[in-house]
């Protein structure tokens, strides 16, 4: 019984030192020599201006949202893509799957037209 889980433990091992090695060997050869720019806090390179804790504008969660939500229904396309062939050559389904995706689409571009003109893409 235990010999069927073997194979698990070695790929858990590999990955374990395939994935500390990198850290370890990083600390143990590069050199340690930090000074005042170093250690300075930053922000995209530039120098922090403002507190860190600042409340970011609700536009930029918006904006964040919509991405995901249009991100994750846009990956629902590819696997009707991988299958498309089979949807094209079954002829009982051949319409049916394609005006299924149709459908799909168009509530997805009614979102990103109902998100466009409400402005919520627009940045001042």
């Amino acid at each position: 019984m235990l010999e069927n889980y073997f194979p698990v433990l070695i790929f858990i091992l590999v990955g374990a030192v395939v994935g500390a090695l990198p850290l370890i060997l990083g600390w143990v050869v590069s050199p340690s020599r930090p000074d005042s720019e170093k250690l300075s806090p930053y922000e995209c390179g530039f120098e922090a201006f403002e507190d860190a804790r600042m409340k970011f504008d609700v536009r930029y969660y918006l904006i964040a949202i919509l991405f995901i939500l249009f991100d994750l229904e846009i990956a629902f396309l590819f696997p009707w893509a991988t299958i498309f062939k089979e949807i094209v050559s079954t002829d009982t389904i051949k319409w049916f799957g394609f005006a299924e995706m149709m459908v799909f689409i168009a509530i997805l571009v009614v979102g990103f037209v109902y998100a466009w003109v409400k402005g919520a893409l627009d940045w001042e």
